[in-house]
């Protein structure tokens, strides 16, 4: 039986993505499920495994891209339950997710609910799952907490607001203009952060509600972005970086983004000589490998919010393996308001 899926033979543009047909049915290994994609996210992300700047992926070529993917469970290997057969499950797979089947190890899929969107649910393993660690693991914000979103508009930043929303957050989020609507659906503040300085605007928003800053800023911009994140902290607020975009895309060298770490850990690491305010850097993948029942835990509390109506992912295209190319263009576009799904059996 044939099947298809991305392939990326070098790193680059979008162009690198191609669609291959296999025609070897992949076998499940020792403590291995083989799944049925029904699909698989996208997102910056991936552009940034795709250009080779991603530092918890660097190969070997070639390989399938795919960060996050929801399937059905059809073989299972040795050392694996066999009830697992049949089940619709979520996956962090970081690549291998734009395919039609996919060998992933059991330890760590989650069960998705009956009845959810396959599309909604595959938003949960990365986005939404970073954005809820993010409010909920380093800090317990009541209601009415002010938090700033950095690059609100897009898939994580969407995460962010929807959580902040059903949290009772008051949330403040930054992007270009043509997105304000993206950030206002959520009922959060958005700010341009094109023009003027950004710093300046929130700080006079804060105020006028009462607040002499915001209590947490999500930041996956990082470099020298970071030092304008923590200008907007309120005393005993905190900054948590998650990533480095404009390395990711050449804006900022090396130096630059270690100079952003290093910051990160200098305020963390001293926060009484900055009027209590901290930082912390977060890694979805490093924290999996080290809480790996809290991962679960979370992904599964995500899923049930979401079965329950809670929360709201945005999907904003459901599209063929074949459109791939066309997907990371928008990507590197940024600004999508949301998730682009593959849909590999459409």
């Amino acid at each position: 039986m044939s099947w298809h899926e991305v392939r990326i033979a070098r790193f680059g543009g979008p162009e690198v993505l191609e669609v291959v047909q296999r025609t070897d049915t992949p076998r499940p290994g020792s403590g291995e499920v083989r799944i049925k994609v029904v699909a698989a996210g996208t997102g910056f992300t991936d552009s940034f495994i795709r250009r080779g700047r991603y530092p918890d992926f660097k190969g070997p070529l070639p390989f399938t891209p795919g960060y996050e993917l929801v399937g059905i469970v059809e073989e299972v290997g040795l050392g694996v339950d066999p009830s697992l057969e049949g089940t619709l499950v979520a996956d962090l797979c970081i690549v291998g997710g734009y395919a039609q089947y996919a060998i992933r190890p059991a330890r760590y899929l989650v069960p998705v609910p009956a009845g959810v969107d396959p599309a909604e649910a595959v938003c949960i393993p990365l986005a939404y799952l970073t954005a809820f660690q993010m409010l909920t693991r380093y800090r317990r914000l009541a209601a009415g907490a002010e938090l700033l979103v950095i690059g609100a508009s897009g898939t994580v930043g969407t995460a962010l607001l929807d959580l902040a929303r059903h949290f009772g957050l008051r949330a403040i989020g930054t992007c270009s203009p043509a997105n304000f609507g993206a950030v206002e659906r959520f009922g959060a503040v958005p700010v341009d952060y094109r023009t003027g300085d950004f710093v300046v605007t929130v700080r006079r928003l804060v105020a006028e509600r009462g607040a002499s800053g915001v209590d947490i800023v999500c930041d996956a911009i990082g470099g020298a972005h970071f030092a304008r994140s923590f200008a907007c902290l309120a005393p005993g607020g905190l900054l948590i970086g998650y990533g480095s975009q404009t390395m990711a895309v050449g804006g900022e060298g090396l130096a630059s983004a270690a100079l952003g770490l290093g910051r990160i850990k200098l305020w963390g690491a001293f926060p009484f000589l900055f009027g209590g305010r901290g930082a912390v850097f977060y890694s979805i993948t490093l924290r999996r490998a080290r809480l790996p029942d809290e991962f679960k835990a979370d992904m599964a509390t995500l899923f049930d919010l979401l079965r329950e109506g809670e929360i709201h992912p945005v999907v904003v295209d459901r599209l063929p393996l074949s459109a791939a190319r066309d997907v990371h263009v928008r990507i590197d576009a940024g600004g999508s308001g949301g998730k682009i799904v593959l849909l590999p059996w459409s």
